[in-house]
C-alpha cells in the first residue's frame, strides 16, 4: 500500500471515528493485542492473565477508567470465539463491568475483525476513536490498515495462522514479529499523524512507542543526557552516573542484536531534523516481562508497565518515573509521562500542515449513538 493510498483512508477513519472529550477528572487506559486464545498452551496471554485481570479489576476499574480495547483482543485467526469465551471468564465479567458504567470502547483490529459479522457479540465495536483535548484531536486506531495485506486480505492471514501456523506450534505469525513490515506500518501511520497535526495512538506491531521515540531511541537520549550531567556532577553522583551508562549500554547492545540498527532507530520515521511527538503505542499484552498500555488522565499523557515483582530487566526499576505496588506482587511502573497540551504545540509547530491547516474531526452525535457510546 502507497503512502497515499493509506493516507486518503486514515482521513476517512479520523473523519467517521465517533469523537469523545478529554476532561479534567477523565481517564482512559488503552490496552492492545491481548490475543485471546482457548487457555491452552498456545493461547499468548496465559503466562500474563494474572497480570491482567489483577491491573483491571483491582486499579483500572475501581480508580474510574475508561477502557479502550484497541484490537486483537479475541486472536480469532486461531481459535473460534466461543472457546475464548469459555476460556476466559473472569476476564470477561471485567469487560461487562466496564460496559455497565458506559466504560468499554472496543476497536476491531486485524485479528479480531471478524466481530463485526457477529450477531450475538456482546459489545459495540468500532473502527478507530478520537478523542479531543482542547486543540489536540488523539485517534485511537489498531494500525492494521497501514497494512495492505491485513486490511484488504485478512483472510490470508486467517488461513496461514489457522492452518499452518498453529499446527506447527508458531506464536503469532504477524507483523509484530516481522521487523520490515513492522517500521513500514509504523512510518505510514507516523507520517499521516503528522501531516494531519494529530495525535495517533496504535497497537498492532506489538512495540510500545512514547512520543515517536522506541525503547532504543530514549535509552540514547537518556545516556545523552547522563553525560552532559556527568561533566558538572560531584564525585558521589558521578560513580551513580557510570552505574547508569553502563545499564542502559547493555540494554541498548542488547536490543541491538535483535535487529538491524536502521530498522530500530528513528530514521525510519524522518529524516527530518526534528522528530514530531505524534505517534504512540500500547505495546501489547503478551510480554515476557508483563504488559504495557497507555494512559491518559486528564492533561496527561503515559506509558506504563505492568509486571510479577522480581520479573523485570534492571533498567526498567532505574527508568520508571513511579511506581504503584499493587496486590499478589504485580506492580504498575509508569515509564514515560508528558502534558497533551505540550504535545499538541509541538506536533502543529513541527508537522508539515500550517497551524490553520490542522484537522478537527465534527462531534458526529448520531454516529456515537449507533456504536453505543451514548
Amino acid at each position: 500500500m502507497s503512502f497515499k493510498e493509506f493516507y486518503q483512508s486514515f482521513q476517512t477513519l479520523v473523519k467517521k471515528a465517533p469523537t469523545e472529550k478529554l476532561e479534567m477528572g477523565k481517564r482512559y487506559v488503552i490496552l492492545s493485542d491481548l490475543h485471546l486464545g482457548d487457555g491452552g498452551s498456545r493461547d499468548d496471554l496465559k503466562p500474563n492473565q494474572e497480570i491482567v485481570e489483577t491491573a483491571l479489576e483491582q486499579f483500572y476499574l475501581p480508580n474510574n477508567y475508561t477502557l479502550i480495547l484497541n484490537g486483537d483482543i479475541e486472536d480469532l485467526n486461531k481459535f473460534d470465539y466461543p472457546a475464548i469465551r469459555k476460556a476466559w471468564p473472569k476476564l470477561y465479567n471485567l469487560f461487562d463491568h466496564f460496559a455497565q458504567d458506559n466504560q468499554l470502547r472496543k476497536i476491531v483490529g486485524n485479528h479480531d475483525l471478524s466481530l463485526l459479522n457477529a450477531k450475538d457479540y456482546p459489545y459495540p465495536l468500532i473502527h478507530g476513536l478520537n478523542i479531543v483535548k482542547n486543540e489536540t484531536t488523539i485517534c485511537v486506531f489498531h494500525g492494521h490498515q497501514a497494512s495492505k495485506l491485513f486490511s484488504n486480505f485478512d483472510y490470508i492471514s486467517e488461513f496461514i495462522v489457522r492452518y499452518m501456523a498453529k499446527p506447527l506450534h508458531i506464536k503469532n505469525a504477524s507483523v509484530a514479529h516481522h521487523s520490515k513490515r513492522r517500521f513500514s506500518v509504523e512510518r505510514k501511520i507516523y507520517r499521516a499523524a503528522r501531516d494531519m497535526g494529530i495525535l495517533a495512538i496504535i497497537g498492532h506491531t506489538h512495540r510500545p512507542l512514547f512520543e515517536s521515540l522506541s525503547k532504543y531511541d530514549s535509552l540514547r537520549w537518556s545516556i545523552e543526557e547522563l553525560l552532559r550531567e556527568y561533566a558538572v556532577a560531584d564525585p558521589d553522583r558521578r560513580i551513580q552516573i557510570r552505574a547508569l551508562i553502563d545499564l542502559y549500554r547493555s540494554e541498548l547492545e542488547r536490543i541491538s542484536k535483535n535487529g538491524k540498527r536502521k530498522e530500530i532507530s528513528r530514521s525510519l520515521y524522518s529524516t527530518d531534523a526534528l522528530l514530531v511527538p505524534c505517534l504512540f503505542n500500547s505495546g501489547c499484552a503478551t510480554g515476557k516481562q508483563g504488559i504495557t498500555a497507555i494512559e491518559l488522565d486528564g492533561d496527561s499523557i503515559s506509558l506504563v508497565h505492568w509486571s510479577q515483582e522480581g520479573k523485570n530487566r534492571p533498567y526498567i526499576e532505574k527508568e520508571a518515573l513511579y511506581r504503584d505496588r499493587i496486590d499478589q506482587g504485580i506492580i504498575r511502573y509508569t515509564l514515560k509521562s508528558d502534558n497533551l497540551e505540550q504535545i499538541g504545540m509541538r506536533i502543529s509547530l513541527l508537522g508539515k500542515r500550517k497551524e490553520s491547516e490542522t484537522f478537527t474531526p465534527p462531534v458526529n452525535k448520531a454516529l456515537i449513538l449507533q456504536t453505543g457510546l451514548l
